[in-house]
């Protein structure tokens, strides 16, 4: 008895099915991967976005010249500048930039216990960008090869991806960190730190976001 190549051809509609598959395939993944990135920051003023009582008003927030400008109040206490909107899974890109004093701020992923560090952490007294705070565990992780990529006196180009619990960081287009928080939470809003105990100030800009469906 002798063995058949058991192998056949595929067929004409076989081939188009295979080809229909890949193209829906990799449609789909551009899809998620491209999503299209819309402006959450006019550049003129603070619409969608919300401040605590007051502090828009002495200038801890400002919309200039298509600069967000963050700069604590005559008391130095800590706010937050939040996103009127809640997001769920989402890619965030940014440029900020270091001021006066010892910048010591981040952004919030949808609550007020999780953020993205930027500049000098208050506890650890020392840079910690691109590393996740998680209240009640610090630190758990910090971004490597922030040294060498970040600018001290000049823009820096941050992107952020929350996806369920897992969070990744890039700065100036190179990863440096990856983090799973088993505290995160599903939805809420955005937030941008103004640290208090410190006069500082920092500057943002381009701020765009895609939401991940």
């Amino acid at each position: 008895m002798h063995n058949r190549d058991r192998s056949f051809p595929l067929s004409r509609m076989n081939k188009q099915f295979v080809a229909a598959l890949v193209t829906t395939c990799v449609l789909a993944f551009s899809a998620q991967a491209g999503q299209k990135q819309k402006s959450i920051f006019s550049g003129k003023d603070l619409k969608g976005w919300t401040a605590p009582e007051g502090n828009a008003e002495a200038g801890w927030y400002k919309a200039e010249d298509g600069i967000l400008k963050i700069h604590s109040g005559p008391k130095k206490k800590g706010s937050i500048l939040w996103t009127k909107k809640n997001y769920s899974n989402f890619v965030m890109e940014f440029d900020f930039r270091f001021g006066e004093g010892v910048v010591d701020t981040g952004i919030h992923i949808r609550n007020g216990k999780e953020q993205i560090q930027i500049g000098i952490s208050g506890s650890l007294k020392r840079d910690m960008t691109g590393s996740p705070y998680i209240s009640g565990k610090g630190y758990p992780v910090e971004a490597e090869g922030v040294k060498e990529l970040l600018k001290a006196k000049d823009w820096n180009k941050m992107k952020i991806k929350a996806v369920g619990k897992q969070y990744t960081v890039w700065l100036q287009g190179k990863q440096v960190m990856t983090y799973k928080s088993d505290s995160a939470i599903d939805k809420g809003p955005i937030g941008i730190q103004l640290h208090g105990s410190r006069v500082m100030s920092a500057d943002f800009r381009n701020l765009r976001l895609a939401e991940i469906k």
